[in-house]
């Protein structure tokens, strides 16, 4: 007789939480240097590379896909409710900076710049598009790191999920990369990118971080009898 899978959620211990934010804080730290400093570094030149296509410049701005661009949020607060040891919060965070990181080097080697027609109506969803904007700064387009930081967490989540969550996450994915076309923050080949380097963040950092043992206490001889 099969064991039943184990629920997608669980309720985590104030400990198992302290540990998810302290990850957190230092992921974010990391992010703000890579982030925020290949856009500094690429403000310091003119040198930029053409990534889009005539076509996607006429793609329409819809304010209402700030819905789906910000729900990347949500994704990285379930991570201590749907991840339910340490070993899997300390591989998703590595697999998380391994990901910046890669995207940074991107960055700054194919350096452009947002060409999207400045949009003239937001409607009530302004603010909140204001914000996703300003968070996103003037560079860093390929590859998207919005698209490989949710898809990362999405792949992750799904394989604790039932088919139906399964399906909900990866949609979930799917929708933040068209967000970001909608939005006019990214042009198609960052989106496709996004999704390569997310793959390549489960691949070969998450699995292989969780296929190697744990390090098991050292043993201390037992004294003489």
């Amino acid at each position: 007789m099969t064991q039943p899978a184990p629920p997608f959620w669980h309720r985590p211990t104030l400990g198992h939480l302290r540990h998810a934010l302290i990850l957190s804080a230092a992921v974010g730290v990391w992010f703000g240097l890579v982030y925020g400093g290949a856009d500094w570094l690429t403000h310091q030149h003119s040198y930029r590379l053409r990534l889009h296509s005539d076509a996607e410049l006429r793609v329409p701005f819809v304010p209402a896909a700030v819905i789906g661009y910000v729900s990347l949020y949500p994704l990285f607060i379930m991570a201590p409710f749907v991840l339910r040891s340490g070993r899997e919060l300390r591989a998703l965070a590595v697999s998380l900076a391994v990901v910046i990181g890669v995207a940074g080097i991107g960055f700054l080697a194919f350096p452009a710049d947002n060409v999207f027609p400045t949009p003239d109506e937001r409607g009530g969803w302004s603010p909140v598009v204001r914000f996703a904007k300003w968070v996103a700064l003037d560079y860093n387009l390929a590859p998207s790191l919005h698209v490989a930081m949710g898809t990362l967490c999405a792949a992750v989540y799904s394989r604790q999920a039932p088919p139906i969550g399964r399906a909900a996450l990866w949609l979930w994915a799917g929708v933040i990369g068209l967000s970001t076309l909608l939005l006019h923050q990214h042009y198609v080949v960052d989106i496709v990118t996004g999704y390569l380097l997310a793959f390549v963040g489960v691949r070969w950092v998450y699995d292989r971080l969780l296929q190697t043992p744990p390090a098991s206490p050292a043993r201390h001889p037992a004294p003489p009898a």
